[in-house]
């Protein structure tokens, strides 16, 4: 395994740097040795990042590892930005910068004046400080009115009140890329930057050169430039400058979770836990297996938007809405513990409309795709998480009269009276519940009546939220 460096203890001049036997080396260098050493101890390039090991990943790590600046291609919501932000776990956690450098300067190749300066007066007694990894490390979303000044830097008019001339290049109040040398630096949706203000990133990462109101500054900065954008700005309308785009030398295209399970693990790992209010809130598996559903669902519906994306966020903000529903309903009830049960999934509208894009202009068009995704996300559900054995017999107990009764207004130990009516379903809901909560148990009844239902099996009477169910015949 390649240990990482540590900065030398008590180094504050440059003398002592010398002394210490330090050694500069590229920011590229420095990840590729840092990745090789994650690789080496069986650690991903990235953390928290889920479903892309035999696809993204690795050609993240042949990126890092050649030394190639890269572009993440994706829809939203695919951990474009995580991905980015993690790369600084790349970096050594510090390393020595000329004090008072806007822009990190390495202490044996300065590149602004301010630190020539200062070398050439000082000499081995420069001034040294420890930068830390987290900032050397610079982002931005690239819009419209983005600026060079933004992006490489502007005349500063107070050093220039101070009374410095107009031609010093100490009066240059340094951009966003200067600032990150020796580092990251990532802009977001790429193709969004104006073309002059691409030119300009191209000079400064290319030509290594600048003008800056007439100031010709030579900056040989030291940056890994990543990128991210939706492929369709970047393939199909031509949005970013040929040279800029022939500066990466990798594109990584990220996806959507392949599967449901992987789309599950990531929204429990995301979504925010609903705590301190005195109730245990449980979400069982299959109704988490719901909620993945509808997104995977949605990013194979024709009617919606694929240019646009389903993003995870979709589930993920389907899951905290459907435990919040399940609280409200309990706290109603005066219950202990919220398990969210199909007659919450009602909610899901208020949280999916405004992420899924319909490629329809009729009235009313989107409230029937989100109810089609949500009915076939138990329906598929149902038929995976309940075995067909046993409910052959729950349809035949509907048939000699009974009927069950569900809903929000309902509390859990109100689902004991369709196990009296109905012995036969006892079995198939404690198997699908997995569990002897009365809350789980509850959820996993209005499961397998739900999914009869839409297996035409049995029949459904709704009236607000209530629903009762009964034999078709």
């Amino acid at each position: 395994m390649i240990e990482p460096r540590l900065p030398p203890p008590a180094v504050s001049s440059l003398g002592e740097l010398r002394a210490s036997n330090w050694v500069s080396e590229p920011v590229k260098r420095e990840m590729r040795r840092n990745l090789l050493g994650r690789i080496a101890a069986g650690r991903p390039i990235v953390d928290g990042v889920l479903g892309y090991d035999d696809t993204v990943l690795p050609s993240l790590e042949d990126a890092v590892i050649a030394g190639h600046d890269f572009i993440l291609l994706g829809e939203r919501g695919q951990a474009k930005s995580r991905i980015i932000r993690s790369l600084v776990g790349l970096l050594d956690e510090w390393v020595p910068a000329i004090a008072g450098s806007e822009i990190n300067d390495d202490p044996y190749a300065p590149v602004s004046r301010h630190a020539r300066d200062l070398v050439a007066e000082h000499g081995d007694d420069t001034p040294i400080s420890w930068v830390h990894r987290s900032q050397r490390y610079g982002e931005k979303l690239a819009t419209p009115d983005t600026s060079i000044a933004d992006i490489i830097g502007e005349v500063d008019p107070i050093k220039v009140a101070e009374g410095r001339y107009l031609s010093d290049e100490l009066t240059i109040h340094y951009g966003l890329v200067p600032r990150t040398n020796r580092g990251i630096f990532a802009i977001n949706e790429l193709p969004d930057l104006a073309e002059r203000i691409q030119v300009g990133l191209l000079d400064v990462l290319e030509e290594r050169d600048v003008q800056i109101r007439g100031h010709k500054v030579r900056l040989p900065l030291d940056v890994l430039l990543v990128a991210s954008a939706n492929p369709e700005d970047y393939t199909n309308r031509g949005r970013i400058i040929t040279p800029l785009k022939d500066r990466f030398g990798a594109r990584v295209r990220t996806h959507y979770p392949e599967d449901v399970v992987t789309e599950m693990t990531i929204v429990r790992q995301e979504a925010r836990p609903i705590e301190g209010i005195g109730i245990r809130v449980e979400v069982p598996e299959f109704m988490a297996e719901i909620v993945a559903r509808v997104s995977q669902l949605a990013r194979r519906n024709a009617r919606v938007s694929q240019r646009s994306g389903v993003s995870v966020r979709l589930s993920v903000a389907n899951y905290e809405t459907l435990a919040a529903a399940s609280v409200r309903r309990a706290i109603r009830h005066g219950e202990n513990e919220a398990v969210p049960r199909v007659s919450d999934l009602d909610a899901l509208w208020s949280s999916t409309l405004g992420k899924l894009e319909i490629e329809s202009l009729e009235e009313g068009e989107d409230d029937e795709i989100v109810q089609k995704l949500i009915l076939g996300a138990i329906l598929q559900t149902f038929r995976d998480r309940v075995p067909a054995e046993g409910l052959g017999n729950v349809v035949g107990g509907f048939e000699d009269g009974g009927i069950v009764h569900t809903g929000p207004d309902l509390p859990s130990a109100g689902y004991l009276a369709a196990l009296e009516q109905i012995p036969a379903l006892r079995a198939p809901a404690a198997a699908a519940a997995g569990s002897e909560s009365p809350g789980v148990l509850a959820s996993a009844i209005e499961l397998i009546l739900e999914g009869l239902h839409l297996s035409k099996r049995l029949n459904k009477e709704s009236a607000g939220a209530r629903a009762t169910y009964r034999t078709r015949s």
